[in-house]
């Protein structure tokens, strides 16, 4: 994935509608994991509609600097069971 936050939003643009798992840094040695679909992105954020049956509430957004960052770490679920990592 490219360097630059217009690439990755590009990335994410090409794929909203397909699931995704986020690895997130919760702070304090903390990684979080979620999944679900990648709802929508806007220009500074994106926004991930979660499984209803693993998490308590229903969406998450993330900046796309969070991704430049490696403060979140994007899976993409590819058809097959295959995941492309998508980070800076």
């Amino acid at each position: 994935m490219g360097k630059t936050l217009i690439d990755i939003k590009r990335t994410l643009d090409a794929n909203v509608g397909k699931r995704i798992t986020i690895k997130a840094n919760g702070g304090r040695r903390k990684t979080m994991e979620r999944s679900g679909l990648l709802e929508e992105t806007y220009p500074s954020v994106f926004i991930v509609k979660l499984d209803e049956d693993e998490n308590a509430f229903e969406r998450v957004s993330y900046s796309y600097a969070d991704v430049l960052t490696q403060t979140v770490e994007l899976l993409l679920s590819e058809e097959g069971d295959s995941e492309v990592v998508l980070n800076a």
